[in-house]
């Protein structure tokens, strides 16, 4: 695990946790250095003052916040510091929700695992994770960090406390002007739109790979050692550009879903669906023809057998 980013304790109504904060996940995305394309020399960032036009060091760096155009309010880290905030070294839990009421667009992408410090931690710690896991709901909690108090989710994941970052209220957008107005949708297509979701679900999403990073990192390991870079990979072969009604495309992928799956598709495999053109009258006469065929050659057999006949009798 990497060092802890934070220390302090869960205060959960009389019960004092300590624990350390530590990050849940890890950055592995293929990073880029900048550099000067014609001798491969790094370019670098570099602090300039406006004021004095000289590159400053970062002792010399300070926060300011602008009140007004060219008007900036200096703010110092001891005054920062100095602020009242009651979770400064606290993770206040001042609610239980069920997690389905959690609108995960609240969700900031933050995650950390909470670490029980020292022994004195172990039993309240394994405690309130025993009892979120059977009460099935999560925490809401006020921490300050990084000069913000932050609101943050805890859950319980393998027995360990995860706390995941939430964004305030404030700063989620009003979505409401972004929703299609009148449209109209069968029950039909909602049907099987929902037959499509039951298709693709599972339980399970370790499976997938992050295939991107796969390919740039065989195309920079290629030019490393001199070798020419891979092909790069081509669709999967369908075709693109095809119209096909909404129902006829969802009821297509609920069949590429089911059999994906190993699944019997049913009927539900649907083709697209051409214009309607006239048949040729040539090919309607032809037809026509083709059914009385039969009848003039059975009345050539009848009258061919009732000759003999006749020459018997004369």
């Amino acid at each position: 695990m990497p060092r802890p980013l934070w220390s302090g304790a869960i205060s959960f109504g009389l019960v004092t946790i300590p624990v350390k904060l530590v990050s849940a996940t890890e950055d592995r995305s293929v990073h880029f250095h900048q550099v000067h394309t014609e001798d491969m020399g790094r370019v670098r960032v570099r602090k300039y003052c406006e004021a004095e036009d000289r590159e400053v060091s970062a002792g010399e760096i300070g926060k300011g916040f602008e009140v007004a155009k060219d008007t900036l309010v200096a703010v110092t880290d001891a005054e920062l510091e100095g602020m009242p905030l009651p979770t400064a070294k606290a993770i206040e839990i001042v609610a239980f929700v069920p997690a389905a009421s959690i609108d995960p667009v609240r969700l900031s992408g933050d995650s950390y695992f909470l670490q029980g410090d020292g022994q004195v931690a172990a039993k309240p710690y394994a405690l309130i994770a025993k009892a979120l896991a059977r009460n099935t709901k999560v925490a809401v909690a006020k921490l300050a960090w990084h000069g913000r108090e932050r609101l943050v989710l805890l859950r319980v994941r393998d027995g360990v406390l995860v706390a995941h970052v939430l964004r305030w209220d404030d700063e989620i957008r009003d979505p409401a002007e972004l929703a299609p107005k009148d449209i109209e949708v069968t029950d039909s297509e909602i049907d099987k739109a929902v037959q499509l979701i039951e298709s693709m679900t599972t339980d399970d999403i370790s499976g997938y790979r992050d295939t991107y990073r796969e390919a740039l990192e065989a195309v920079i390991e290629a030019k490393a050692e001199g070798r020419r870079p891979p092909e790069p990979r081509t669709g999967d072969g369908e075709q693109g550009g095809q119209v096909l009604d909404l129902m006829a495309a969802l009821q297509e992928s609920v069949r590429k879903a089911q059999s994906a799956r190993g699944e019997d598709s049913g009927n539900a495999e649907i083709h697209e669906m051409p214009e309607s053109k006239p048949e040729p009258k040539k090919k309607a006469a032809a037809t026509k023809t083709a059914k009385k065929a039969p009848a003039k050659k059975a009345a050539e057999k009848t009258a061919a057998a009732k000759k003999p006949a006749r020459r018997r009798g004369a």
